[in-house]
């Protein structure tokens, strides 16, 4: 054992050592956590990729614009174009189309975004392309499910309705930890930390014990893009962000 002394003089050496060594890890874990990615640029579809579907090819009616809905058929959406200037929003303007999903893959993350459906109309948010966040027009309703705005398809009912009219624009966040694997096995579902509709809480720490029906691959991984549904009905999202957990 060292004499008393000479552990004092020998400590500070083996602190710095360490911290030669630590500082750095700490820094890119830190840098990496904070990583925001607003994966719609505002003019164009960069970035992003359709989900084909079957062996028969469909059209994509997804555009960079502004969403109107059509005062001849409230269950429309139009597409006008953005003033020189302006961002424009992500719109699906006719249903039967495809989905839409990033690029880039992300694990654990929060998701902000506002949405706008039409009367009736109906998509998905699918968080890392297999775990759905259902998009519905669900204003009014005094009895809500899975199915509705804010369900987790197929899980869990939201605690609360708290859907706006159809044509008026909704905020969903979405805190979410992805499922965890060691050597090629899960060993942590995925689960929706909160989820938050127009500032109410509509769930919180619900894990999915697999994907959901109809999502880009059908299986789980570490990381995944975000996908909107656009096979269902007309749809429109703005001020996407992801922030990386």
């Amino acid at each position: 054992m060292l004499p008393h002394f000479r552990r004092y003089v020998l400590l500070p050496w083996v602190v710095g050592a360490l911290g030669l060594f630590i500082l750095p890890t700490t820094f890119l874990a830190d840098e990496k956590a904070g990583k925001v990615v607003e994966p719609f640029n505002g003019k164009d579809l960069d970035g992003w990729r359709h989900k084909s579907i079957g062996k028969k090819p469909r059209m994509s009616f997804w555009r960079a614009g502004k969403a109107v809905v059509l005062a001849s058929d409230p269950t429309k959406l139009g597409i006008l174009e953005t003033p020189s200037g302006e961002a424009s929003e992500l719109v699906n303007s006719q249903s039967g189309g495809v989905d839409i999903y990033t690029v880039e893959k992300f694990g654990d993350c929060t998701i902000e975004l506002e949405f706008m459906v039409p009367k009736g109309s109906n998509s998905g948010v699918y968080v890392m392309g297999e775990y759905e966040v259902q998009i519905f027009d669900s204003y009014g309703k005094s009895k809500i499910g899975p199915s509705d705005v804010g369900g987790l398809y197929g899980a869990a009912a939201p605690k609360i309705n708290a859907a706006k009219p159809p044509g008026q624009w909704q905020k969903l966040v979405i805190e979410f930890q992805a499922p965890k694997f060691e050597g090629g096995k899960k060993t942590a579902n995925a689960k929706f930390l909160k989820v938050t509709l127009n500032g109410e809480v509509i769930h919180e720490n619900v894990e999915m014990k697999g994907p959901t029906p109809s999502g880009v691959t059908g299986k789980e991984a570490p990381t995944g893009p975000l996908m909107f549904q656009g096979d269902h009905g007309p749809v429109a999202y703005r001020k996407i962000r992801i922030t990386a957990k």
